[in-house]
């Protein structure tokens, strides 16, 4: 069984290699290698309807691989936001400061529950951003499950 190496600030970022090895450099690819179709018709003037249903369709395509990128982590933010508000009601019976952005939040899921709420107040008080905040996490709490 493969042993797994424990999460740190400087490993904890996450590619999916199908859709940012694959996908985006394929689309990139394609949008390019389209426009430049697409331009090289209408200044020949024999600009087409087919011509049109292909930018379309590859404009259509990294709009779509997009939204299935964005969405889901729209969701998964929404999420982590609940679960740390939770977190901290759990361990100070307080509600976590108002002035915590989402992002803040993002970041603070990182942090110990023995450092989280002083550090989740810090944060507030300080508007500390999300790499500062990771940056200041000593005991670090893994997060494998991002997508």
């Amino acid at each position: 069984m493969e042993e797994k190496k424990l999460q740190t600030y400087k490993n904890h970022i996450r590619y999916h290699p199908l859709q940012h090895f694959v996908l985006m450099p394929i689309s990139v690819i394609t949008l390019v290698v389209a426009s430049i179709s697409t331009i090289t018709s209408i200044v020949k003037g024999d600009f087409s309807f087919t011509t049109f249903l292909i930018m379309a369709l590859v404009i259509m395509g990294i709009i779509t691989s997009l939204l299935a990128r964005m969405n889901p982590l729209k969701i998964q933010d929404r999420t982590i936001r609940v679960e740390e508000q939770l977190r901290h009601f759990i361990l100070t019976g307080s509600p976590i400061n108002p002035k915590i952005t989402l992002p803040q939040l993002i970041a603070l899921r990182f942090a110990s529950d023995a450092e989280f709420p002083e550090l989740a107040e810090k944060a507030a008080l300080m508007s500390m951003t999300p790499d500062e905040i990771k940056n200041e996490i000593q005991q670090w709490r893994s997060d494998e499950h991002r997508i």
